[in-house]
């Protein structure tokens, strides 16, 4: 069996798949992208590359993590080398315009959604939405810049005070709010294009800071993740791991709200996707075992 390199720029995020790997009996080598070189005429290592590489990788690190991250990828795609999750995917990741347009190019439903370059635009492309409207970072990542807004005049002073958070993409959006018929917001997990579980996810007490990682947990906040059980059957489930394969994410967590009115719409594709221990310890399959045995029989195939 190939080694498989896992591409990342947190290591607070590696411990379950590290365990996950060790049971599977599949080797696993971290390339940390912080820092590094390599020589773009030499080959690449042997072996399967996953690219786990995080739209919010700017705030724990160097700014240019994700450029260095694309010239990686590049390189590794140009020799030949099996990639999960490459060139093509860190875009979509690093893009919410990309996920919305990809999406709805699947026929997939998405938000309303504007996007705006600079701060000169934003309040008079906001009364475009009926309040309570929201506005976020194209490029985000555990809630960068999410923020709800119940009128015009607030949001126009948020866009002139310091609180102001700029975009690293300079990329503000604005989008319609959607109010969840159950107060949650559901995340499927998918591996290999195949559905593994979905999450419910409580959205009631108003938060966007949603990572379900173990790495992100409060010590006594209340849980807001559990497992839901009737995902499955959802006629959504087969239509997002079709838009997955078309558009060659191997590994995701793709999040979608249900509204009063009988809607689906999806806002987020998370390709750097972790899992919440409490919902791991219920599953009917765990989240990174299923990572480790799908890249485990890629890696053993020839190269």
């Amino acid at each position: 069996m190939r080694t498989v390199h896992v591409i990342h720029d947190n290591p607070d995020w590696l411990p379950p798949f590290r365990t996950a790997f060790d049971a599977e009996g599949v080797p696993l080598e971290e390339w940390l992208l912080t820092s590094g070189s390599f020589d773009v005429g030499a080959p690449p290592p042997d072996g399967v590359f996953w690219s786990r590489l995080s739209a919010s990788a700017h705030t724990r690190g160097p700014e240019h993590v994700r450029d260095y991250g694309r010239s990686v990828l590049t390189w590794l795609e140009a020799h030949g080398r099996t990639v999960v999750n490459g060139r093509s995917v860190i875009e979509l990741e690093m893009s919410k315009v990309a996920q919305y347009s990809a999406l709805r190019a699947s026929g997939i439903a998405v938000p309303r959604t504007v996007a705006v370059f600079g701060t000169a635009d934003l309040v008079r492309r906001s009364r475009e939405f009926t309040a309570p409207f929201i506005c976020k970072h194209n490029q985000g990542g555990k809630g960068l810049g999410v923020r709800r807004f119940d009128d015009h005049a607030s949001f126009a002073e948020f866009v002139e005070s310091p609180s102001f958070e700029s975009p690293v993409d300079g990329i503000t959006l604005l989008q319609e709010y959607v109010e969840s018929a159950g107060g949650f917001i559901t995340r499927a997990e998918f591996v290999g294009g195949e559905f593994v579980y979905a999450v419910r996810v409580d959205t009631s007490s108003g938060s966007f800071e949603l990572c379900p990682a173990d790495a992100c947990a409060v010590p006594g906040a209340t849980p807001l993740f559990s497992l839901r059980e009737d995902a499955e059957h959802l006629p959504i489930i087969p239509r997002l791991s079709s838009f997955l394969t078309a558009n060659g994410i191997g590994i995701a967590g793709v999040e979608f709200i249900e509204t009063a009115d009988g809607s689906v719409l999806t806002y987020d594709v998370n390709t750097n996707t972790n899992y919440n221990p409490d919902v791991e310890a219920v599953a009917p399959r765990s989240g990174p075992r299923q990572i480790a045995r799908y890249l485990g029989v890629l890696a053993t195939e020839p190269g």
